[in-house]
């Protein structure tokens, strides 16, 4: 199954007679609410979805954007008219990581038709896309959450995985040498884990995903391939996600560990690794 859709794929999609649930899941880290730019434009029949207060319960010590109650999950996405049996798109600015997250939980969740607009936004923009300012008002769906779908790692399993296959860190390189620490409470990686920044997985210089070709030979000298055991963290779930959608579109299975940087330097029992080795 294909992971994303191109902006031309999903403007012929949405002339159809059944579309596909389109989500709008537009998020700035630190930054403002993205429903006002979704209300000043989005695509026609977009559903706008809150990462915050949808797709993560708040903060605690399981992380800066732990699990999402699966309650408040479910009637966020059947409010969005979301059905077992229809397809839905996922975009946000441009990024990818929020609409990523989106992807990540539907799909954990049990749905089977899930696919992110590569280059988001911008890209359908781009291509020629119109914008709508309706507030849509779909027939609710019927989309119940049943966990499991795709693997997930807790603190201890992402431990033991960066000890026998290979566990991804995808934030910034300085962020995992230990060089800078902007959010959580000490610097460096856990040991073991890799780097492998969420930004490489996108052309230079744009949104969209490099070819599945490249993004396969990236991860394989990474040592991330389709036969190996693979997981990914990040500082807190989100732009992990995105990685696991970049390995997915490559071919390569993945476990997201979603607590990730933020829960486990919350603990001072954790081990820290620093530097540009795994450690």
């Amino acid at each position: 199954m294909n992971v994303i859709i191109t902006a031309t794929e999903l403007a012929s999609e949405l002339a159809q007679s059944a579309p596909p649930v389109v989500l709008d899941v537009r998020y700035q880290l630190g930054g403002p609410p993205g429903r006002p730019e979704y209300e000043a434009g989005h695509v026609p029949g977009a559903v706008y979805v809150d990462l915050d207060a949808e797709l993560a319960a708040p903060p605690g010590p399981a992380g800066r954007h732990p699990l999402p109650d699966l309650g408040v999950f479910a009637k966020a996405m059947q409010a969005a008219g979301v059905r077992a049996d229809h397809p839905v798109v996922v975009y946000d600015g441009g990024q990818g990581w929020a609409a990523a997250r989106a992807w990540w939980l539907l799909r954990w969740s049990g749905h089977q038709d899930v696919r992110v607009l590569d280059g988001g936004l911008a890209a359908w923009r781009a291509a020629g896309g119109e914008l709508s300012t309706a507030q849509p008002a779909p027939e609710p769906g019927d989309f119940t959450p049943v966990p499991g779908a795709l693997p997930l790692l807790t603190a201890d399993e992402a431990a033991a995985l960066a000890r026998r296959g290979v566990l991804l860190d995808a934030r910034a390189g300085e962020r995992y040498r230990g060089e800078v620490e902007p959010l959580d409470r000490v610097a460096g990686h856990i040991p073991g884990a890799v780097s492998a920044p969420t930004t490489e997985n996108v052309a230079e210089g744009g949104t969209v995903f490099r070819d599945r070709a490249e993004l396969a030979e990236r991860f394989a000298a990474l040592g991330a391939t389709p036969d190996a055991e693979v997981g990914v963290y990040c500082g807190s779930g989100v732009s992990a996600a995105h990685q696991v959608l970049a390995l997915a579109h490559a071919g390569i299975p993945a476990a997201l560990y979603v607590g990730s940087w933020s829960e486990w330097s919350a603990d001072p029992a954790r081990p820290v690794a620093t530097g540009p080795q795994p450690g």
